[in-house]
């Protein structure tokens, strides 16, 4: 379970503790909700303002790692846009165009090797409706993936 959210994966992180066939990776703000934080397989507790490629670099360092050591069946792949920088709860900085890299990269690796993702969006606190359908196009774009692949 990968959550690349504001907030940490902390509902997936209680559910699955005590499940050793199930790996939880969260990256999230350390200093936003929940104030008491669960215990996930690993947690990545990321700085307020953290921008595009710093959080993109992040899941890049850790993720093959995880792949690797790991090889998971499946991943179920939280895609939260609540880290975008108009997000009304959220605390860090990225960009539309941010979400997008990071959410094409984790697609596209986990395709690469071989992984099925079951992807899920998250998080989206934002007063504006406008501004909350940007996590749509993204799931549309990401169709990319599999054209590109020939999928």
């Amino acid at each position: 379970m990968l959550s690349c959210s504001d907030t940490q994966g902390d509902g997936t992180a209680l559910i699955f503790r005590d499940d050793t066939s199930v790996f939880t990776f969260s990256v999230h703000c350390g200093k936003n909700y929940p104030l008491r934080k669960q215990q996930s397989d690993l947690d990545v507790a990321v700085e307020e303002g953290l921008g595009d490629q710093q959080y993109l670099d992040i899941v890049k360092q850790h993720l093959p790692w995880i792949v690797q050591t790991f090889r998971p069946d499946v991943v179920i792949y939280d895609a939260g846009v609540d880290p975008h920088k108009n997000d009304f709860l959220g605390k860090l900085k990225l960009t539309d165009e941010g979400l997008f890299a990071r959410d094409y990269w984790v697609i596209d690796y986990l395709v690469s090797n071989g992984i099925p993702c079951a992807c899920v969006i998250g998080g989206g606190y934002s007063k504006d409706l406008d501004d909350l359908h940007y996590d749509t196009v993204y799931c549309i774009e990401l169709l990319k993936v599999w054209q590109e692949r020939n999928m």
